[in-house]
């Protein structure tokens, strides 16, 4: 026997900058039409997905929501799938998942607080035997990200469904979500924590640090990001080659300090865990 494995993928959704989903999540039906439509996509795309079980949420979310250590909602959503009555044959069969009486599964419900982001994702997952899925899989690495656009109706139906403005339907990998976050990332000027959230996405038993000048000081091992706490003399001293007067550095230390906030703040939101440590010496042996 192959065994079973799964492919975690999106229906990404990049929305007209005036765009304001009328609602989060979808209820049952109108997830089932949307899926079906989804899996019909996903068949034009790779045959052989076909014959894979999809799995979808009928809700959007965020990418930091999808791009987190080990997958939690991609994987909350195959087990949710492989709990659902078996209605049909198992190969090929369609699983969404949508509200019922206004509730939602609550391990795949959106967080308001990352909501109102220009790209949308509803995660879905295709599984069944291995072969099958890790051929799909690769299929998918390879084509997805040039040739993946969502079909027309696919859209339309998501536009009407959610109350949205739609301006390009497409589908991702995970690695394709991370590859356009990092790209964003870099735009927004935190091209240098993206190696320590790569290694916490892709790598979560490697180690990675970030030791630059003027930047946090912080070390990713055994899952976490241990963030080193500096005093002013200490921050000073790991720029002492930039010429600054009193007032300048004590105004750089304040950016620093801010840096730090900021780093932290998208390591919790894409679940990576933060622990500050006080780092007398500034270097990296005091973490």
């Amino acid at each position: 026997m192959n065994g079973r494995a799964s492919v975690f993928g999106a229906l990404a959704l990049e929305l007209s900058s005036a765009s304001e989903p009328a609602c989060q999540w979808l209820a049952q039906r109108d997830a089932g039409a949307l899926a079906e439509l989804v899996a019909r996509d996903l068949a034009r795309l790779d045959p052989a997905a076909a014959t894979l079980q999809l799995a979808m949420s009928g809700a959007h979310c965020d990418a930091v929501e999808l791009l987190r250590p080990g997958w939690p909602l991609h994987v909350a959503l195959d087990q949710l799938a492989a709990g659902a009555p078996q209605r049909d044959a198992d190969h090929g069969r369609i699983v969404a998942f949508g509200s019922h009486d206004g509730r939602f599964p609550p391990v795949l419900a959106p967080s308001a607080e990352y909501a109102g982001g220009p790209l949308r994702l509803l995660p879905f997952v295709l599984s069944g035997d291995a072969d099958t899925a890790a051929a799909v899989g690769e299929a998918f690495e390879s084509d997805l990200l040039e040739s993946g656009m969502a079909g027309a109706d696919t859209a339309l139906a998501a536009q009407d469904l959610f109350g949205l403005r739609i301006e390009h339907a497409r589908y991702l990998t995970l690695h394709d979500l991370a590859a356009m976050m990092a790209l964003q990332y870099e735009h927004a000027g935190l091209a240098v924590l993206w190696p320590i959230l790569e290694a916490a996405l892709l790598a979560p038993s490697s180690e990675e640090w970030l030791d630059a000048a003027s930047e946090p000081l912080l070390h990713f091992a055994d899952g976490e990001a241990r963030m080193a706490l500096l005093s002013p003399a200490a921050w000073a001293a790991r720029n002492v080659d930039t010429g600054l007067d009193g007032k300048r550095l004590e105004r750089g230390f304040a950016h620093f300090q801010a840096r730090q906030r900021q780093f932290a703040a998208v390591l919790a939101a894409h679940a990576v865990p933060v622990l500050f440590v006080h780092c007398a010496s500034g270097e990296r042996d005091g973490l």
